[in-house]
């Protein structure tokens, strides 16, 4: 069975407030992945004030082995008027797949639902514990596919997480990825209450181990066909869309 890690950062960036954006070196991450029986592993920049040289710096890495996918990482304000370039040069000329955005970058924006839409890709964007502004992007854009990672919370706020799962039962759109999940009850509500079909097996690589991060997935004890789907399916349905 194909794994693939939906959730990895990669390359160098200029800010030093901890890991997230100052360097996410993947070299032992690899290495992890591979052990642990990992295939493909999909990349986007650490969090960063230049996203077109973080892309770049991803790229960099992607072409190097066909284990690589990667994602475009945009900024919602410092990149505004040009995010539609930026994200045509990552699919054209990078074979990039999707959209990463992050809240503590700025809420996203309509410019970037629209370039979603155009493209037909997903977008991997971290609400930061407020998941309640789901609801407006996902009636406002139903053509575009959010994932929400670590169920829309990496700080482990169980109130958000458990309000999340709402949101991914009622809307179509709204899927979610398994990277930094430490309530496993909640994890377990996610499969219950919205099915396989809406979880994607991610990391947050290079910080978190792989290896802990797939047990998790062993640990909900799914059938073959939903194992299937947490752990490649639900990714490659996704991103073969543009």
């Amino acid at each position: 069975m194909e794994i693939i890690d939906c959730h990895c950062h990669a390359g160098k960036a200029d800010g030093f407030k901890g890991p997230w954006d100052t360097e996410a070196d993947i070299s032992r991450f690899i290495q992890w992945s591979k052990a642990a029986g990992i295939h493909k592993i999909n990349l986007f920049a650490a969090l960063q004030s230049n996203y077109r040289q973080g892309n770049q710096q991803v790229y960099d890495i992607v072409k190097t082995n066909a284990m690589f996918s990667g994602f475009a990482f945009v900024h919602a304000v410092n990149d505004a008027g040009r995010i539609y370039e930026m994200v045509k040069k990552c699919v054209q000329e990078y074979g990039f797949r999707g959209i990463k955005v992050h809240r503590s970058d700025a809420h996203i924006s309509r410019e970037i639902c629209e370039t979603a839409k155009v493209f037909r890709l997903p977008v991997l964007y971290d609400v930061f514990s407020e998941p309640t502004h789901i609801e407006l992007f996902a009636t406002q854009y139903p053509e575009v596919n959010f994932i929400i990672p670590h169920l829309s919370s990496f700080a482990d706020d169980w109130k958000s997480q458990l309000s999340f799962i709402d949101y991914l039962v009622r809307h179509p759109n709204i899927y979610t990825d398994t990277s930094g999940v430490r309530r496993f009850d909640l994890l377990q509500m996610a499969l219950d209450r919205a099915g396989a079909d809406k979880i994607l097996f991610g990391t947050d690589g290079p910080w978190l181990h792989p290896a802990v991060e797939l047990e998790k997935i062993y640990a909900l004890k799914l059938s073959a066909s939903e194992e299937l789907k947490i752990l490649s399916g639900n990714f490659l349905k996704l991103t073969q869309q543009s």
